[in-house]
């Protein structure tokens, strides 16, 4: 079954939505019913003039489509976690107009909207001078106090006890209550203990207090992601055991003490996850028939449909009745970005609300034929959605629970709880406001909870009849089902200029049929490889060969390498030079072309180029799909720049009537390659093919440690039409780059390493004779995040700990230093420790693993000898466990954090997974980022913060090259993030950006006095 869902997962939108319109019984006459439904509902709810719910009548004040209610929504996820009372002054003094505050009465009755309707502006004038009249403490604490009372609209109670306590008067009333009591999940196993003895507390503490009726008995819903911090696809084997022996006694108590017990839906990568879970729970044999067990199921993906018969399959095979939540969905954008990001085929959800809507009618037809063993609720707001589900329930005569989320739809539930006697849940978050309010205020903004028609249900000038549209009217009026502002992903760069690009393929790693294909094919490609001077398309063997290893593994030996000598340098550069000319001289959009078929080869020798970065570079399984990726991405991205760039008419330039003036762009000779083993693929990539498509010839010299990749792409380079004269392989140590760089034909140098390596580049380039030529380099950098007192903490951690430790900390971006506001500094420091004592170093050929061996022996030695000069002045703050079962040949090193009370001491890369740790004081901030700066490098730069003038000051000071703000510090996407710094971390231009290709041409013009060819017949013949 899962292979079923799997298919459904990127299908196209259209067939999905064709697929669910032919199987919805959906005729003119139940059209009219529903539409009729609807309308009645509308008018009644109108009629009776029902008040709004707070945070209703919040958002039909301050929309989320508008800067007030987006900078509102920000004050609430953020200002009540804040500790210290600055960092609040500055977040309100950002979002807040402080004479608003005070004078707002709102168009409602209700205080909320009084209290939290603060009348933002996006400058801070009013309040600078409100300030100095009433003063910060003040605006502070009615700020803060605003905040409390906007969640009490988003939360039933700060803890189960008082939820429990708020809920009697909705039992009173005859609603249901659903209790939902987290929100984020666990970073930490410690975390996880908590939540899940929160879980079991407020099982406990329901069942004492809550009334015991079967056909009103509460319930609670449990975020699975809550109970184990490594609820992941890629840790299946880890966490699924112990979260079905966790659930599986959640679920115990609950049946125990009668109460409904519901699995929240998360994000669509961890579907298949929890349907293992809940098969596992299911086969319980204290469950089995037990009819409290429930799940959520989310219209709008694409596998809805196909899931809700799953579902029905489990309950049958465990003779169970299971209670299924139907929902429309709450993480769209996170899932639409996703699919972007990793490249994907298609999105796992639609791209149209109304597809969304259709989604949700047929999975509600689906639940009420499938009453034998699943009993249907519906969480929805929608008028035309409430009316279809009560005249499909009339239709086939069953029974049914709409479901409202606590404080929304007050006026709709009214009228279906008291008028047509529809039994109604609640579903209701319990936790503290500083926890609860980040996750639930992020889900609103990304659900768009205010195009609800119960905002609409306020505004008396709405035509009922616009409210309750028909959305399967509306697709099959459309001629496209497809959103047209929302791109296919591999078509996200189609407007770039001057004609666009196909963005690159990526795998899901979390679809298990994609995985299953992906292992597969890796194993085909575990054979011995050769890597030698490639010359004009000649092999040379001159030297003697050594043995490329394997750096989890030395014992296995991948192939044999044949390095350049000084006589194939001088070959090489000879050869090269030969091809200059030709291919300089070649039409550019044929070089594009050529960039573009490679790229294509790229992707159909993906497999084995993914083999050769685990095996000889030791990456991990997805940091090898994304070094494809970005190979990928640089060639297709040069080959579009190129075409403007190298233009064959060139640019014409403004001039002097009478004259004509172009600028055009050419190659500038031989440009010697130098790249690094931390990207053998896509670096090696990025240099070649924009040399390339400037016109220039090329030798180029990998790494010493990754020949083999090398070898392979120079070979799909010359498949791709790259003449074997214009591009040649002269693998080896160092040496044989210190002879290409010194050569006298060399027109130009790329370089990615070592600040060192690059000196003594520029040196030798310096102290030749001859024409004056490039240096392109890109080094490392003591790369710094900053974080504030309002960032979240869970973000903090996910950013901190990918950007420390991904791909061993061997990226040049990687993050080095992490500076924690002294306020939060314990809570963060807790939970870094916790998240890394969660991290598998091992092998990098399985999924499982998130840290692979650093490359060779050689930078082992440099990372245990600056790991033991840590000892002397820094505090550890946790070290990775080594696995005793690790290759006793491999080159693991345990990732590892201290703190620090200095930057002195500090001032060199350390190019592996250390994560250096220092605190500050909010009034010392200006003083860490001079010394940030001091240091001398300037690559990449974090800020964690939630206050924009903060932001703005630290992006502002900063000598940094990428400044990347609440998120991850690395994974730079060509031509969205254009990568490179400046100081000791380079030379600039940026990498992937559109700057980057000039710096490897020479630039021409051509100016023609056409005056004196008898003058500008074109002025002259201007009308007055």
């Amino acid at each position: 079954m899962k292979s079923a869902l799997s298919a459904y997962l990127y299908a196209p939108e259209e067939q999905v939505v064709q697929s669910l319109l032919k199987g919805l019984i959906w005729d003119e006459i139940l059209a009219g019913r529903v539409r009729e439904e609807a309308i009645d509902l509308v008018e009644k709810v109108r009629a009776r003039k029902a008040p709004a719910g707070g945070l209703e009548s919040f958002l039909q004040q301050y929309s989320l489509t508008t800067d007030e209610g987006i900078a509102l929504m920000t004050l609430a996820e953020a200002l009540l976690r804040i500790p210290d009372k600055e960092t609040a002054s500055a977040l309100i003094k950002d979002k807040v107009s402080a004479a608003n505050w005070l004078d707002s009465s709102g168009h409602s009755k209700d205080w909320i909207v009084k209290a939290a309707g603060v009348g933002l502006l996006m400058t801070s004038k009013t309040l600078d001078s409100a300030l100095a009249r009433i003063g910060q403490p003040f605006i502070r604490e009615a700020m803060l106090k605003a905040m409390r009372v906007l969640g009490q609209q988003f939360v039933l109670g700060q803890d189960i006890e008082g939820a429990t306590s708020h809920a009697h008067e909705f039992r009173k009333k005859g609603y249901r209550i659903s209790y939902d009591v987290l929100g984020e999940g666990a970073r930490t196993i410690a975390d996880a203990e908590k939540y899940y003895e929160s879980y079991t507390h407020a099982i406990n503490h329901i069942a004492k207090h809550a009334e015991r009726e079967t056909e009103n008995r509460p319930g609670i819903s449990v975020k699975l992601s809550a109970l184990h911090p490594r609820y992941e696809y890629a840790q299946r084997e880890y966490c699924v055991p112990a979260m079905i022996e966790k659930v599986s006694t959640l679920a115990r108590l609950a049946a125990k003490n009668n109460l409904l017990f519901t699995i929240d839906a998360e994000e669509s990568a961890r579907l298949e996850l929890s349907l293992e879970i809940i098969d596992g729970v299911l086969a319980d044999r204290e469950l089995r028939g037990w009819n409290g067990f429930g799940l959520a199921v989310q219209a709008y993906q694409k596998r809805a449909l196909p899931l809700i018969g799953h579902i029905h399959e489990l309950a049958h095979e465990h003779s169970a009745r299971i209670q299924v939540r139907l929902v429309k969905g709450a993480y769209w954008d996170s899932e639409i970005k996703r699919a972007q990001v990793l490249g994907l085929q298609d999105y796992p959800v639609f791209t149209r609300k109304a597809s969304t809507d259709l989604s949700y009618l047929a999975c509600a037809a689906k639940l009420f034929e499938y009453e034998d063993y699943i009993f249907p609720m519906f969480g929805t707001h929608n008028a035309h959605t409430a009316a279809a589900i009560i005249e499909m329930a009339r239709e086939n005569g069953c029974a049914f629970e709409f479901q409202k989320l606590y404080g929304m739809g007050e006026g709709l539930y009214s009228v279906l709880r008291e008028e047509r006697e529809h039994p109604v849940c609640i579903y209701a978050p319990v936790g503290p406001y500083e926890d609860l309010l980040p996750y639930l205020v992020r889900r609103l903004l990304e659900n768009g909870a205010n195009t609800s028609f119960v905002n609409l249900l306020l505004n008396p000038d709405e035509p009922a009849e616009k409210i309750v549209a028909d959305p399967v009217a509306k697709i099959r009026a459309r001629t496209s089902i497809r959103h047209p502002k929302i791109p296919l992903p591999n078509a996200l760069y189609e407007a770039e200029a001057p004609r666009g690009r196909v963005n690159s393929k990526g795998l899901d790693l979390t679809d298990a049929t994609q995985v299953h294909a992906l292992q597969k094919a890796l194993t085909r490609f575990n054979h011995t490889c050769e890597a030698a001077p490639l010359i004009g398309g000649k092999i040379y063997k001159d030297a003697s060969p050594s043995d490329v290893k394997n750096p989890a593994n030395e014992s296995d030996n991948l192939g044999l390498v044949w390095p350049g000598n000084k006589g194939l340098a001088d070959k090489a550069m000879r050869v090269a030079g030969e091809g200059f000319d030709n291919w300089n001289e070649t039409d550019p959009l044929q070089r594009a072309r050529v960039l573009e078929r490679f790229a294509d080869l790229l992707e159909k020798n993906a497999e084995e180029l993914m083999s050769l970065c685990i095996r000889e570079a030791g990456k991990n399984i997805p940091d090898a799909v994304a070094e494809i990726r970005e190979a990928v991405d640089f060639a297709r991205y040069y080959a579009n720049r190129g075409r403007a760039d190298f233009a064959v008419e060139g640019q014409r330039m403004q001039a002097p009537t009478g004259e004509i003036n172009i600028l055009t762009l050419h190659g500038r000779g031989v440009f010697v390659c130098i790249s690094p083993w931390n990207f053998p693929l896509a670096i090696f990539t990025g240099q070649i093919t924009a040399a390339l498509m400037a016109g220039n010839a090329v030798v180029a010299k990998p790494a010493e440690q990754t020949p083999l990749i090398a070898m392979k792409t120079v070979q799909l380079l010359h498949e791709a039409g790259v003449p074997q004269n214009a591009l040649n392989l002269l693998p080896g140590d160092g040496a044989v780059g210190a002879r290409l760089v010194a050569h006298p034909q060399v027109a130009g140098v790329a370089f990615t390493g070592s600040t060192a390596v690059a000196q003594d580049i520029n040196r030798a380039l310096a102290a030749k004779n001859g024409p004056i030529v490039p240096l392109i380099a890109e080094t490392g950098g003591l790369n710094a995040m900053i974080v504030g007192s309002s960032a979240l903490p869970e973000q903090v951690i996910d950013d901190a700990v990918l950007s420390a430790f991904g791909s061993s900390g061997q990226r040049c971006s990687a993050l080095r230093l992490l500076c924690l506001q002294e306020d939060i500094a314990d809570k963060i420091l807790r939970m870094l420790k916790g998240t890394m004592a969660e991290l598998k170093l091992g092998d990098p050929s399985e999924l499982s693993t998130d840290i692979g061996p650093v490359i060779d022996e050689d930078a082992h030695a440099a990372l245990t000898h600056h790991r033991a000069g840590l000892d002397g002045f820094g505090k550890l703050i946790y070290e990775v466990r080594m696995d005793p079962h690790l290759p006793p040949r491999g080159h693991f090193f345990a990732p590892c954090a201290f703190e620090l009370d200095t930057l002195k001491g500090l001032d060199k890369e350390v190019f592996g997974p250390v994560l250096h740790v220092i605190r500050y004081k909010n009034s010392e901030l200006d003083e860490l980022i001079d010394d940030i700066n001091a240091k001398g490098y300037g690559l990449t730069f974090g800020i964690h913060s939630r206050v924009d003038s903060f932001q703005k000051k630290l992006a502002k000071k900063i000598k940094a090259g990428n400044i990347y703000i609440n998120r991850s510090m690395i994974g730079a996407v060509v031509g969205a993030q254009p990568f490179g710094g400046h100081g000791l971390s380079g030379t600039g231009p940026k990498a992937g950006g559109p700057h980057y290709l000039a710096r490897f041409a020479t630039e021409k013009v051509i100016s023609v006095n056409t005056t004196a060819a008898g003058g500008n017949a074109s002025l002259v013949s201007i009308e007055e």
